[in-house]
């Protein structure tokens, strides 16, 4: 079926030209004079792609394009304009047009840019599809995992999701510590009330107190108006506390008054306030450990760690790397991923020091970079693919990459009497990740 084209132009020449050459590169094309008749169409006809004019009388460009933006947000349009009108063709982009074309339009110009048009209007549309399927799906399938480890976390949190119990989340930074908060959330009693966020690392102590808490008109310089804090906006719902252990001793105290007490104080007011949240906290530090130094409070660390919910490192979950990599790729390209064989060695080797995070950051890297293209080791970071390893020798005449790499490892172990960080520096890489090559290669007791 060919791809259907809705093109507006009040110059009725051009606007025959235009159809002409669509139509004779094989699309269909519906041709009008002014926007006021390019929506009226669209209410009676499917279009993959809208070229439109900017200037033109009764309903312009830019105002059919804001209305389109609202009725059809995933139609690619395409603006013309007069030579000398840039600033039109940068206002049509701000507005989400996807590219402009400067009068006179040469046919060979025309048909890449509406080709490209129809291109990204297809990926728009399944990106779209798939984040409505992921919506659609239970919450502990937003979890994805099929290592034994990871299929710990969802029982725990398929148990503790429908209480009111307070839960802190644990594991290193990039583990998707907040993710797990909202299958929690989306799993309670509270699923239809609001999932409210808050990153206590990211705020001074001052912020974060009139953040949480809230204020009341003339508490402090700048305080123009009340404002209700995340305990309140979370009312009825859930309240997530990311990187608690970061949090002023002061801050904590308040938070468990909070807890405790179920009322807030504002900041300036006199007058508790009454809250109903359940709160869910997370670190990347060990908070019994804060705890028995004195870092964090110990009361508080009991009453928030009632459940506990331990995310482990990617590099600890087997064969999950390759599963999410797949999962994102396909998120931002709507396509499947494709690796080498050399690549998927690759990936299953490196240690994640980033975690799940910087697998994702990987994936759209990649889907920039190389789009829908088998991806080998050379695209890859070097960090990843083991050029920044410093081999220190190799294995036979013409070893492969990997013998050459296990090869290395054995002589830095060798050269250092079996000492894993003094072998590890001399490799430059990480302890961990050199620890995860060891029981890769099956070196762990070289």
């Amino acid at each position: 079926m060919s791809a259907r084209v809705l093109l507006v132009d009040d110059d009725g020449n051009l606007r025959r030209v235009l159809a002409h050459h669509l139509q004779t590169a094989g699309y269909d094309v519906t041709a009008k004079a002014d926007g006021r008749e390019a929506l009226a169409a669209l209410q009676g006809v499917e279009v993959d792609l809208l070229l439109t004019d900017v200037r033109m009388p009764g309903m312009d460009g830019m105002a059919l394009l804001r209305q389109v933006r609202r009725q059809a947000p995933d139609l690619p349009v395409l603006v013309m304009t007069a030579y000398g009108t840039i600033q039109d063709a940068v206002d049509a982009m701000k507005e989400g047009a996807f590219d402009y074309l400067t009068k006179p339009v040469e046919r060979d110009t025309l048909l890449r840019a509406v080709q490209k048009g129809l291109q990204f209007g297809d990926l728009r549309r399944e990106n779209r599809r798939l984040r409505a399927s992921l919506a659609e799906q239970h919450p502990l399938d937003t979890i994805l995992g099929t290592s034994i480890a990871m299929e710990g976390v969802r029982e725990l949190v398929r148990k503790a999701g429908p209480t009111e119990a307070t839960v802190l989340i644990t594991g290193e930074s990039g583990t998707g510590k907040e993710l797990v908060a909202k299958a929690l959330h989306a799993l309670s009693q509270r699923a239809a009330g609001p999932f409210v966020a808050l990153n206590c690392a990211a705020l001074s102590a001052e912020l974060l107190e009139s953040e949480l808490f809230g204020h009341v008109r003339g508490a402090f310089t700048g305080a123009v108006a009340d404002h209700p804090g995340k305990f309140r906006q979370a009312q009825g719902g859930t309240l997530f506390l990311d990187e608690i252990g970061d949090m002023d001793p002061r801050l904590q105290a308040k938070i468990l008054r909070a807890l405790q007490e179920r009322v807030v104080d504002p900041l300036g007011s006199t007058k508790p306030v009454p809250v109903n949240v359940r709160l869910l906290a997370a670190s990347n530090r060990d908070l019994k450990d804060a705890a028995a130094d004195g870092t964090f409070r110990e009361d508080l660390y009991y009453r928030l760690a009632v459940l506990t919910v331990s995310l482990p490192p990617l590099r600890d979950r087997e064969g999950d790397a390759l599963l999410l990599m797949k999962h994102f790729c396909r998120l931002e390209t709507g396509g499947e991923l494709d690796l080498a064989p050399e690549s998927v060695r690759v990936i299953e080797a490196y240690g994640w020091p980033g975690n799940v995070r910087e697998l994702a950051n990987l994936c759209q890297k990649l889907a920039i970079l190389y789009p829908r293209q088998r991806i080998t080791p050379e695209m890859l970071p070097s960090e990843i693919n083991g050029s920044g390893v410093v081999r220190t020798g190799s294995g036979e005449p013409g070893a492969g990459l990997w013998d050459q790499e296990r090869a290395a490892i054995i002589r830095a172990l060798h050269e250092h009497g079996g000492n894993r960080s003094a072998a590890a520096r001399a490799l430059k890489v990480p302890r961990h990740i050199l620890l995860y090559r060891l029981k890769k290669y099956g070196l762990e007791e070289e």
